[in-house]
């Protein structure tokens, strides 16, 4: 097998152009780095060099070894990179931005058992529904509901966000529960206005999608401030179940026609494309990915009332 040792100091002769500033950068002496070379020239079976007294120049396969030597150096580095990032104790402030929903149910939630695992990081959060520019603001993590993450950035999956269609058990018991998603149109539903249509809402059947006329008292721009009008017996929505989980499972809320409503959108964590992602930000990723569950803590029993046995 080669030596990669001679590969390494060859790439420094190249990146360098003279055997004296290879030797220098190398910590060796100039007779050792043209041995090193010599000796790979040999075992290559091919001159990698021109010299002469004043100057080298690569040849056309030094110049393609030369290539092949610096990746190598570089994903040696990646190597030593990677095991130090993954050995070393994380530390140090870690800036995240949340959706305000989301943020406030479960990232910050979260922090209260995440801080104590790790002593010596500190998390500075920012709740904002704003699109953030993770480079040019400063942050390690987006945490963000979104149908479509953004093309720039890693994003890692941490959880479906399920809709459920809902309303309480004493507006049903008034109003009666709707069977198919047309028996919404005698219904007050209550309008989400950041999503779709307005006036209309859009299921998916066992034979396509219905769009359904809807009409209501309400329309509103935050998922939290809609759950507590439909908590106040005003009417039926679509909500999020990462919002009205504890509800569902409660029983303060009544969940139907689970079977129509497809999941859309995704809880991301995402992070800029970097060659290695920040301890401090892979450890809280993966702790939220534990905490929450490949079945969402917040679903658990959340199954529609109209399909219980």
């Amino acid at each position: 097998m080669l030596d990669l040792n001679l590969l390494a100091v060859f790439a420094r002769v190249a990146e360098s152009g003279s055997f004296a500033e290879a030797a220098r950068r190398l910590g060796s002496s100039r007779s050792a780095v043209s041995k090193a070379v010599a000796k790979l020239e040999v075992a290559l079976g091919a001159r990698l060099l021109n010299r002469t007294t004043r100057h080298l120049s690569l040849t056309e396969i030094g110049t393609a070894v030369a290539e092949h030597g610096n990746r190598i150096l570089e994903e040696a580095a990646d190597a030593e990179s990677l095991v130090a990032s993954l050995t070393s104790e994380p530390r140090g402030v870690l800036r995240i931005s949340a959706s305000v929903a989301f943020g406030t149910l479960h990232v910050a939630p979260a922090l209260a058992e995440f801080l104590p695992l790790y002593p010596n990081i500190k998390v500075d959060l920012t709740i904002t529904d704003r699109l953030v520019d993770l480079a040019e603001e400063g942050y390690d993590l987006i945490i963000q509901v979104t149908g479509q993450p953004q093309e720039h950035l890693v994003a890692r999956k941490l959880a479906p966000v399920r809709r459920q269609l809902c309303a309480t058990p004493e507006y049903f018991h008034q109003r009666g529960i709707p069977q198919t998603p047309m028996d919404l149109v005698s219904h007050n539903c209550l309008d989400y206005t950041r999503s779709g249509e307005q006036g209309r809402w859009r299921f998916a059947g066992p034979e396509g999608d219905i769009s359904v006329p809807v009409n209501g008292p309400l329309h509103v721009d935050d998922d939290e401030a809609l759950s507590q009008a439909v908590l106040g017996g005003l009417g039926v929505a679509l909500l999020p179940t990462f919002i009205i989980g504890k509800d569902l499972q409660a029983g303060n809320l009544q969940a139907v026609l689970s079977e129509y409503i497809p999941v859309e959108r995704h809880v991301y964590a995402m992070y800029l494309p970097t060659r290695h992602l920040p301890t401090k930000a892979r450890v809280f990723i993966d702790f939220l990915i534990e905490r929450i569950g490949t079945d969402p803590y917040w679903d658990r029993d959340n199954r529609d009332d109209t399909q219980k046995p």
